[in-house]
């Protein structure tokens, strides 16, 4: 009997682990709900490296979350919507753009306040965005570069 009973309390130390185990990853991936936030909304060219639950940061603060991602068929933009937090008001001339935390770090969302005397409403659109930038494109653009420019002499001869 005693060995039972210990296996069920081993048993139940296990399941209840695990939960906490799911309760964590869900808060942690942005899962959890959005009480306390607002919705704005914003289109990017182009959003590599963002998916849902992506930080969005102010000044490196985390302050939300994306929330929903979508390309928009008449503009072939990438329609984002992002949760920010209720305490957070951004002024309505504010910008949004993706950010990378280093070569070889993962992208984030980050804004950065305008100066308007006018805040963004709940389920606003931040105008002025931007992309994120591919690194691949980047170097091949370096690299590809520094070849063209000596090309000019080489029809003379």
């Amino acid at each position: 009997m005693a060995e039972n009973t210990s296996e069920v309390l081993a048993g139940a130390v296990v399941l209840a682990a695990a939960i906490g185990f799911v309760i964590y990853a869900g808060a942690a991936s942005g899962l959890a709900g959005t009480s306390g936030t607002y919705p704005l909304k914003a289109s990017f060219r182009a959003v590599d490296g963002i998916t849902v639950g992506s930080d969005v940061r102010l000044a490196g603060v985390k302050v939300g979350t994306i929330t929903s991602l979508a390309l928009n068929p008449q503009t072939f933009m990438a329609d984002a919507t992002v949760a920010i937090r209720e305490d957070i008001r951004l002024p309505d001339d504010s910008a949004i753009l993706i950010s990378s935390e280093g070569l070889l770090g993962g992208n984030y969302v980050e804004l950065q306040p305008g100066g308007s005397a006018d805040d963004l409403a709940p389920g606003g659109e931040i105008e002025d965005t931007q992309g994120s930038v591919s690194l691949v494109s980047l170097l091949m653009k370096f690299v590809g570069g520094g070849g063209k420019s000596d090309t000019s002499g080489d029809a003379a001869e």
